[in-house]
């Protein structure tokens, strides 16, 4: 398959809130000299802080990829977007997507994409077969992030121990495992797109064997504790086999995403569980960490409410992108006396 060509115009559609624009946001926060602008339809919510260009102003800005930068519920193309994709393969562009519905099956794109010669990508279409997994050891050091609900940080949360790592001087990888991580890292498996069979099969292949003193940082997916997405999390964790585990919060939800009566685990719950499953493959697999999204926290409760965690649970608790991730590489440091 050819590469996605840069630069992109991130299509974040008529996107109602931000988490629902996760994947533009997160190539736009790790990737941002790859963005043009955004593009929006009539009744989006939503700012990214980029430009906001029509099809026609993308293009002639050098844009080559409209990529869709929304993960909504169910992972489908509403028929209001269509147009738009069909104007930027008139445009030039190439369509990028990571949602379930795949472009390819609606035929008036994959058509004109074809009389064009313009590609269409759908990276959440595993680009492989891969195998059952057989949970024997593998050499090197993995870490996966795991969360008390989805969308609470594990992306960015691994994405930033990636990068303290390598300024630090570690070996170290990111592994994507969802569509935003696809498109920042270039590589990766679309792991919920992935026949449950081989879920954790295809993280092992994610996460082969390596030298001792590399690190793969994996990215999470989902929660045990979400009804609609816990068999991903537990693939997850039983391909991993990791020696450590950060666990990701978000403070402020009143229930689990999209589930008004689904009531949110406790901090404790989610320790006790996710080192439960991940021991049946790493015997000695634990927590390094507490990643927490404070961004709808006060400033001045942000830090006592990290200290408490920290204080309660005895692990170094963080926010990724305001306290940065040090106190997690000192714990891993200490834990496996580097």
């Amino acid at each position: 398959m050819k590469k996605i060509q840069k630069p992109y115009a991130l299509f974040i559609g008529d996107a109602p809130d931000m988490l629902a624009a996760k994947t533009a946001i997160g190539v736009r926060d790790w990737r941002p000299d790859d963005c043009i602008g955004q593009v929006k339809l009539s009744g989006c919510a939503i700012d990214l802080g980029l430009e906001s260009l029509t099809i026609e102003e993308a293009a002639n800005r050098g844009a080559q990829t409209l990529m869709i930068g929304v993960a909504n519920r169910g992972g489908v193309i509403p028929n209001n977007w269509l147009q738009t994709m069909l104007d930027a393969l008139n445009s030039g562009m190439d369509i990028a997507s990571g949602l379930h519905t795949h472009l390819n099956s609606i035929n008036e794109l994959s058509s004109t994409a074809a009389k064009l010669g313009r590609q269409l990508f759908d990276v959440r279409i595993p680009d492989k077969d891969y195998p059952i997994a057989n949970g024997k050891q593998r050499s090197g050091h993995r870490l996966l992030a795991v969360g008390t609900d989805c969308s609470v940080g594990k992306m960015y949360t691994t994405l930033a121990i990636e990068a303290e790592m390598k300024r630090q001087g570690w070996n170290a990888t990111f592994r994507a495992t969802g569509q935003t991580g696809i498109f920042i890292q270039g590589s990766g498996v679309p792991v919920d797109a992935v026949i449950s069979d081989f879920i954790a099969g295809s993280i092992e292949v994610l996460t082969p064997s390596n030298s001792d003193d590399h690190w793969d940082i994996i990215e999470g997916q989902g929660s045990l504790f979400h009804p609609s997405y816990a068999g991903v999390s537990l693939g997850l964790l039983h391909g991993a086999q990791a020696d450590f585990l950060i666990l990701c919060h978000e403070p402020t939800r009143l229930h689990m995403r999209g589930l008004p009566e689904q009531k949110l685990p406790g901090i404790q719950e989610c320790l006790d569980l996710n080192r439960q499953m991940a021991q049946v493959v790493s015997g000695n697999s634990q927590f390094a960490g507490i990643s927490v999204n404070t961004q709808h926290l006060d400033d001045d409760k942000r830090s006592d409410y990290l200290l408490d965690l920290q204080e309660q649970y005895g692990l170094p608790c963080i926010d990724p992108m305001i306290t940065g991730v040090k106190p997690i590489l000192v714990e891993l440091e200490k834990r496996c006396n580097l």
